[in-house]
């Protein structure tokens, strides 16, 4: 059931939408300072070096696998022990 919506709450969803505003204005104006920022797929430099992005080998991923089915395995038979103390 939708209840009418309450004049602090029309106050505070107009407000957050100034707030909004201000902030979209704000991230304009960072962005034409610092042009570089906006560019989408560039990884955020430390120190001036870019660091290489990490990929797990197939086996890896296997024992990675591995692990979270038997955790996944191991959580449901303690919930199954919980439910039947209960």
């Amino acid at each position: 059931m939708a209840s009418a919506a309450t004049p602090q709450r029309e106050w505070a969803r107009l407000g957050a939408h100034a707030r909004l505003a201000a902030i979209e204005s704000e991230r304009l104006a960072i962005l034409k300072a610092f042009p570089e920022l906006g560019r989408p797929g560039m990884a955020p430099a430390v120190n001036g070096l870019i660091a290489p992005k990490r990929r797990f080998s197939m086996a890896a991923r296997r024992r990675m696998s591995e692990g979270m089915r038997k955790f996944w395995a191991r959580r449901k038979a303690d919930a199954k022990i919980k439910t039947k103390a209960s």
